[in-house]
């Protein structure tokens, strides 16, 4: 670790990234109370948009080279970025936020379990479906139905697919400038979800009401988040980092109680955990392998 990491205590960078993980999820609980006047898809195109006039203004992105290498990293960077918080945003609009959050984390797992050679990893797996068996199945009633609604359900699972493509695309942003991931990643974003948000909600978009909302949404689901966890990353290791950022379902269903009145039942706040669970043991074992295979390349 560096002097200049070092300088900050352990416990600054843990309260940035609580401070993250909260910020975002109040950003999402809010969201879904613009839903009404511009929908999902306008929530996320305001969202979008302001997130990328922020990171254009703090990284200022047109005083680093941009090479034809970076584009072909950042343009999936985008179309990733657009499907995980559109798809997610519909999810929302149809489940409570810490239900959509476990559901969602599906992706990150299994991108995780497939890319890991330990055995334990099967056991997180077992927490993972067990915590979306108690979500997904029906309940004891003979004419009960699926008990969440199933375009929800779809929606969040792709979202968890498109986190998980994220985090793979990811890797080879990290070779590349964050100013320049990070901005241009968002502004091919809102090219995209742009056209799409005006012929839904169009007028809607222009409400001056309705742009202020984005705008602190955008702040809280975005720019605040994204650096605090810039912060937390120079001081804490990526274990405890990770380890942290798997409670964020957790969170979710907190703020989702306190802003949104969406109450969970025990038998939903126990596939939360399970799943939480499930994302805590995958993370620390993935690191645990890795620690493994460098210490087999130094011998």
């Amino acid at each position: 670790m560096t002097t200049s990491q070092r300088q900050y205590p352990m416990s600054l960078g843990a309260l940035a990234l609580v401070l993250s993980i909260f910020s975002l999820c109040i950003g999402n609980s809010f969201a879904k109370g613009l839903f009404e006047a511009a929908g999902p898809v306008g929530a996320t195109t305001l969202r979008l948009l302001f997130s990328t006039l922020f990171m254009m203004l703090f990284w200022r992105p047109w005083r680093i080279a941009l090479t034809r290498s970076d584009l072909a990293t950042i343009i999936p960077y985008g179309l990733c970025m657009v499907g995980m918080n559109s798809t997610f945003y519909l999810a929302i609009d149809r489940l409570p936020l810490g239900v959509t959050l476990a559901i969602q984390f599906s992706g990150p797992l299994a991108v995780a379990v497939l890319s890991s050679r330990s055995r334990m990893d099967f056991v997180w797996v077992l927490l993972a479906l067990a915590g979306l068996y108690l979500l997904l199945w029906p309940g004891h009633a003979a004419n009960d139905t699926l008990k969440l609604d199933s375009i929800g359900v779809v929606y969040a699972l792709v979202a968890g697919a498109f986190w998980g493509m994220y985090i793979l695309v990811g890797r080879r942003a990290r070779l590349i400038h964050p100013g320049l991931i990070t901005s241009y990643g968002f502004a091919t974003a809102s090219l995209i979800i742009l056209p799409i948000g005006l012929i839904q909600n169009g007028p809607q978009l222009i409400n001056p009401t309705v742009l202020l909302f984005g705008l602190g949404i955008a702040l809280l689901s975005s720019t605040i988040p994204f650096t605090l966890e810039i912060f937390s990353l120079r001081i804490l290791p990526i274990k405890t980092f990770s380890i942290m950022v798997s409670l964020e379902p957790a969170v979710g269903a907190l703020t989702g109680i306190v802003i949104l009145n969406e109450f969970l039942d025990l038998r939903e706040w126990l596939a939360v955990i399970l799943i939480v669970s499930a994302a805590i043991g995958t993370t620390a074992t993935a690191v645990q392998s890795g620690r493994r295979e460098k210490r087999r390349e130094q011998k």
